[in-house]
């Protein structure tokens, strides 16, 4: 399953969001990456998540296989939708 999200907070997907975002993925049992151009995460992996230097406007291609991926790609694009709780 996937989906795409917009980065929507100012400061991107900086340390404090993405830390929050892999902390969410890991809860998954599902095989979870981000895609950004041609860049690809694995989204459990704080390291690869601030790789993608994500900024406002940028557009994420959240992808889950694996027997939780519908729950994890709804939790996870919910989460940067509300701006990981920012503003």
């Amino acid at each position: 399953m996937e989906k795409q999200v917009t980065i929507l907070n100012k400061t991107g997907l900086h340390a404090r969001p993405a830390a929050e975002f892999v902390k969410l993925a890991a809860g998954y049992k599902s095989e979870i990456t981000i895609l950004l151009g041609t860049k690809v995460a694995n989204a459990k992996s704080i390291l690869n998540v601030l790789s993608l230097a994500a900024t406002m406007g940028s557009v994420l291609t959240l992808k889950a296989v694996g027997p939780d991926e519908e729950e994890a790609i709804d939790s996870l694009s919910a989460l940067v939708e509300r701006k990981f709780g920012e503003e």
